[in-house]
């Protein structure tokens, strides 16, 4: 069995979901790095690898926190992200899943986005996720400036994440500091714990924070930046300034700034600003940090202790912060900005251990029986009928993106031992092979608390049955087509299947019209007596002719009326008896032709003697020796070797006379348009 339990062990593993509650110096903790950027309304770059170090083998990575500023914000584009995932979003998205990172929660504030990232395995210790924002732009009525907020319990300790824009210019240090402090009094958040950002354990306060280097002019800063005294501008920098005497900023820590000033360059180099406003470069883009109730700071080691009495369950418990990385990213030319990254990692001394849902999984799904998932729960879980759990793809996207699902069941007859029982549906199954992940959902949550280990579904993929219905269909339409049927030269499908046709019933207001052109560029073969035995496609065996009276608009039939009854037909062949052509032309004698599947249709009398003497020729021909290769007007090959000739009623209507007609027996397995 695959499951997600938590295992006890000397050292942290980075695929537990928890660790023993004692300190270790081993322990490398939690890691996490964070991102801010001011993308200057630009299109995402094409590749983001190696500003989230995906390309290093020496960090691991199992968070990752992103926010940015100045997301393109038009209406046009707001009206497109609201329904579709911003291009950002799907960017990182896309970079970070098949690493197997997920998307955890996001929020987003017009130009402000901010997304949370995380290992699979660390989705059941993300607890009690929520997410706010404030305006501060036009007087608190408008979202280009303000601060997006998303807090959560990690391993049971509660971290905030704040990403600000605050307004821009050297003289506005004050403005900047009041935007700060009334988001920190408007963000809230529900429940006893933790309901302001000051209240968490750790803040990551980072984003465009816009502070600049007072005193200075431009050309003793750039001066300073390339003879790499970067220190000299730090005393002047508002930001360091601002922390030794404002009290909403005490505790607030923050790593040297080694790196080159993020602002202001000009778009697609690495050049300061070089416009008529000649910006002076400025540290802007900043990531800080804050520990609640810190008693302890070591500048040299970028570390912040957190001294707590007593943890939740009544044993002492400390959080550690030190930061790895602080830097900043050259090689992004999009903005006039340039991203900021800092990898921290996170200690802890006690942490949450034994998750609210563990999950059980065959190792391998074979067969749809194997697909029985068994998950007990934590005495303290608040279960819902609307929790589900989803079967995934490894690097799924977020926590919508499954597969399947299927509602989780708490019966009562489990209720005491708190263990239960799904199976998914064979339908819902996914076919082949591939590795899957199972996840439980909470609705009251609002995120995954169960997980289990990558698993392998092999099943077999249902083989389509397309081509044998296709074929059942053409031989049925063949059928409907034996007694006439029309191919052009060379015009045979590589595949039965695709020459399925559709049975039209709606007859031309004049038949004789489309009739004529369909038989233009055909071929009508005469076949001889002898090839009137093939057999018919039909399992039902051969077709049953019969004779009938074409009617005609009006209810006339084509046969003539009681005027030309001389001229009728005098005998009615049986089904089995071949037809019999009574021409006035043919100087008395009876002509017959073999199997005939079609009526000739009365016409004024020269056409109508004309064409009866071309099908006596024909038969005269085709009896005294083998069909002529070369095609002939109104010829085309027979599968049951009968003649099919018909011709259009269309002159008799327009005229309203009558003529001499004949009737022979049509086959009842004729098309309508042929009938």
């Amino acid at each position: 069995m695959n499951t997600a339990l938590i295992q006890d062990q000397s050292a942290v593993s980075f695929g537990s979901l928890s660790v023993p509650d004692t300190d270790d110096a081993g322990d490398d903790g939690l890691s996490m790095q964070i991102v801010t950027w001011n993308v200057g309304t630009a299109v995402p770059p094409d590749d983001v690898t190696s500003l989230l170090g995906l390309n290093s083998v020496d960090t691991r990575i199992d968070m990752y926190v992103i926010g940015l500023q100045e997301v393109n914000s038009m209406i046009n584009k707001r009206l497109k992200d609201a329904i579709f995932t911003d291009q950002w979003s799907e960017l990182f998205m896309d970079t970070l899943s098949p690493f197997g990172y997920v998307l955890v929660t996001s929020e987003r504030m017009q130009g402000q986005l901010l997304l949370v990232f995380a290992k699979y395995y660390l989705l059941p210790n993300l607890q009690d996720i929520q997410t706010d924002c404030t305006r501060t732009g036009l007087g608190g009525y408008w979202g280009n400036k303000g601060g997006v907020s998303a807090r959560l319990s990690l391993c049971g300790h509660m971290i905030c994440f704040l990403n600000c824009h605050l307004p821009a210019h050297m003289e506005n240090s004050e403005q900047r500091m009041d935007n700060f402090e009334s988001i920190l009094q408007l963000q809230q958040f529900n429940g006893p714990v933790a309901s302001g950002v000051l209240d968490h354990d750790v803040v990551f306060w980072f984003g465009d924070l816009n502070f600049r280097v007072e005193q200075y002019d431009i050309r003793f800063v750039k001066n300073a930046i390339e003879k790499n005294k970067l220190g000299i501008l730090w005393e002047k920098d508002q930001l360091n300034i601002a922390k030794a005497i404002e009290p909403a900023l005490n505790g607030f820590q923050e790593g040297p700034l080694n790196f080159r000033p993020t602002y202001k360059y000009d778009v697609g180099t690495n050049t300061f600003d070089t416009s008529s406003k000649k910006r002076k470069p400025a540290w802007t883009d900043r990531i800080l940090w804050r520990v609640k109730m810190s008693d302890c700071y070591d500048l040299s080691a970028n570390t912040t202790l957190l001294a707590r009495s007593k943890s939740p369950d009544g044993k002492n418990s400390h959080i550690q912060v030190l930061q790895h990385v602080y830097r900043s990213h050259m090689e992004y030319l999009i903005s006039d900005h340039k991203p900021v990254t800092a990898i921290f990692s996170l200690k802890f001394s006690h942490k949450m251990q034994i998750p609210l849902i563990q999950l059980q999984v065959e190792d391998e799904w074979s067969k749809p029986s194997d697909a029985v998932v068994r998950y007990r729960m934590a005495s303290s879980f608040a279960k819902s009928s609307w929790d589900w759990l989803g079967l995934y793809r490894v690097g799924f996207k977020h926590h919508k993106d499954y597969v399947t699902y299927v509602w989780a069941k708490h019966d009562e007859a489990d209720a005491m031992k708190q263990c239960y029982q799904v199976m998914f549906n064979e339908e819902s199954m996914p076919k082949g092979s591939g590795e899957y992940i199972l996840c439980y959902y909470s609705n009251n949550f609002n995120t995954i608390v169960g997980v289990t280990e990558p698993f392998q579904i092999i099943l077999p993929s249902t083989s389509s049955n397309s081509s044998k219905s296709d074929s059942s269909d053409s031989s049925s339409d063949g059928e409907e087509m034996s007694t006439l049927k029309l191919i052009r030269p060379k015009s045979r499908s590589p595949s039965p299947g695709k020459t399925k046709r559709r049975n039209s019933r709606s007859r031309s207001k004049s038949p004789a019209a489309p009739i004529t052109r369909s038989l233009q560029g055909l071929n009508l073969t005469v076949s001889s007596k002898h090839k009137s035995k093939s057999r018919s496609p039909s399992p039902r065996g051969a077709q049953v002719s019969t004779s009938r009276q074409l009617q005609v608009p009006g209810g006339k039939t084509t046969a003539g009326d009681g005027q030309n009854s001389a001229s009728s037909l005098r005998d009615t062949p049986s089904p089995s008896a071949p037809a019999t052509l009574k021409n006035p032309a043919a100087r008395g004698k009876d002509q017959t032709i073999p199997d005939a599947g079609a009526a000739i249709i009365g016409r004024p009398s020269g056409q109508a003697q004309e064409l009866m003497v071309q099908a006596r020729d024909m038969q005269q021909r085709d009896s005294a020796q083998p069909p002529r290769s070369s095609p002939k007007p109104f010829q085309s090959p027979r599968q049951d070797g009968a003649v099919a000739l018909k011709f259009s009623e269309a002159n008799q209507l327009s005229t309203g006379k009558t003529h001499q007609s004949v009737q022979v027996p049509v086959s009842e397995s004729l098309p309508p348009i042929w009938q």
